[in-house]
């Protein structure tokens, strides 16, 4: 392979008007299926096609989890520090102590830029150099938003009423303001002498789920397919601290229903494009301004989200629809059309955004470049681990198998994911897998130290 060499390897003898530009390209709540041509789901996201068709999908990207509902909180604050899951929560509140991502690139010689979601204790505007439009945790929701729709009954919700707020507040719709400001910082950059780095963080598509009429008329709700892994109710939601009370799960009605859950991946759906289209607008002005060429760019999002399958709605689970996410990178001598399987976290993205920008990579950053991989000179990751809360969930994935665990009732799930993608057939239920199980469990508690995992996992029936 010839990936990023001998690019890279010049990098930090180059003045810093050459070296490359990165711009990160951040979405909130996107499954890995919602690219449209894995063709799993059915989204378009032709502009997204385009991308990952001009450079190497990372296939099996992760977040590993959050110690609180608000998942994209823990994922940033990963983003930012660098750190692992449990250490950067306990360090939650003196992130600034260490040099932060944005802060390192700055002192790689980079002008800094930020615009869209930010939902860290630190300000943005402590951290780049440019910031606008910076947008809060989630856009707001009304009490018509959740337990919707009723059977029989009239649907209260609107995604195109701008009465409602939520990403209409402001008259014009957040992933346009968002598209807007980076083309903005675009146009400064093509006039700068330094290189850019650029994160860009849509709030999309996070609910409330709307988007324009003409994005929804691209999904009639009669046309949406009903997931593979449909579920009336998770058994295990209430262990798993995953109840209907949750907020992410109260959008819908409980016990679901087949037509809540396709009107709900009707809107997901609708506002993925209608995001898919401002992209566009970004690569567009990036080639318009002859800054493509220059620039690596990387598509990812903070974590997944259920949206219907196993009658989850939202991300607070241990399935690869919450946990894994699209991630591409484009750029520089990086291969066009190219798969890796192996595992990857989306916060790998800090040492590697550093290794391109020619810096040295500080002791206190946990997470790995993927360079390595993308050269053909490491087989990456051997396995992911992910959490939810201190004592509700933890989950393993190596060899393609994934262990899932709920503390709360001394629960365990094995899957088979070559198999089984759509996790439909927990193993252990059947009698099976035990042995497959009982080692995914002596790495999972390996993996727990590492990532700063204090907490106690007991004894599983299941594994005994």
């Amino acid at each position: 392979m010839r990936y990023l060499v001998p690019f890279l390897a010049l990098v930090s003898l180059l003045p810093a008007a050459e070296k490359p530009n990165i711009l990160f390209i951040f979405a909130d709540d996107m499954t890995y299926e919602a690219i449209g041509s894995l063709g799993i789901t059915g989204v378009k996201t032709p502009n997204l096609d385009k991308l990952f068709a001009s450079g190497t999908q990372f296939t099996h990207a992760y977040n590993s989890g959050g110690w609180n509902g608000a998942i994209c909180v823990a994922s940033r604050n990963m983003m930012m520090t660098g750190r692992y899951l449990w250490h950067a929560q306990r360090e939650e509140k003196k992130m600034g102590e260490r040099r932060l991502w944005p802060q390192l690139m700055s002192d790689a010689g980079y002008t800094t830029y930020m615009t869209g979601k930010w939902h860290v204790k630190m300000k943005a505007g402590q951290l780049f150099d440019h910031v606008g439009d910076v947008r809060p945790g989630m856009p707001n929701q009304v009490k018509k938003g959740y337990n919707r729709p009723l059977e029989g009954k009239e649907d209260p919700w609107d995604p195109t009423d701008k009465s409602n707020n939520g990403f209409w507040k402001g008259g014009k719709h957040w992933s346009e303001v968002e598209a807007d400001t980076a083309i903005k910082f675009l146009d400064m950059a093509k006039k700068d002498t330094k290189p850019f780095f650029f994160y860009l963080a849509f709030n999309a598509p996070h609910d409330p789920r709307q988007s324009p009429q003409e994005y929804l008329d691209l999904y009639p709700v009669g046309k949406i397919k009903t997931p593979e892994n449909f579920l009336a109710a998770y058994p295990h939601r209430k262990v798993m601290k995953a109840p209907h009370s949750l907020r992410d799960e109260n959008l819908a009605p409980m016990p679901r229903t087949e037509h809540s859950v396709k009107v709900a991946r009707r809107e997901y759906f609708a506002l993925i494009t209608h995001m898919d289209a401002q992209i566009g607008r970004v690569l567009e002005t990036l080639e318009k301004n002859g800054q493509r060429e220059n620039t690596y760019i990387v598509f990812t999002a903070d974590h997944g989200l259920g949206c219907g399958r196993h009658g989850l709605l939202g991300k607070q689970n241990m399935y690869d629809h919450s946990v894994r996410v699209p991630y591409v990178v484009v750029g520089p001598e990086i291969e066009a059309g190219e798969t890796i399987s192996s595992p990857i976290y989306i916060q790998d993205s800090v040492p590697t955004a550093l290794q391109v920008a020619g810096a040295e990579v500080p002791d206190h950053i946990h997470y790995h470049s993927y360079i390595p991989v993308l050269r053909g000179e490491s087989n990456g990751r051997q396995h992911i681990y992910n959490a939810y809360l201190k004592d509700a969930q933890r989950a393993l994935t190596k060899d393609g198998h994934k262990l899932i665990l709920y503390p709360g009732g001394k629960v365990a799930r094995l899957y088979h994911l070559d198999k089984d993608p759509f996790e439909k057939n927990d193993l252990l239920e059947k009698g099976e897998g035990k042995g497959i199980a009982r080692k995914l469990f002596k790495v999972l508690k390996s993996e727990a130290k590492i990532h700063g995992d204090e907490h106690i996992f007991g004894d599983y029936p299941a594994l005994n």
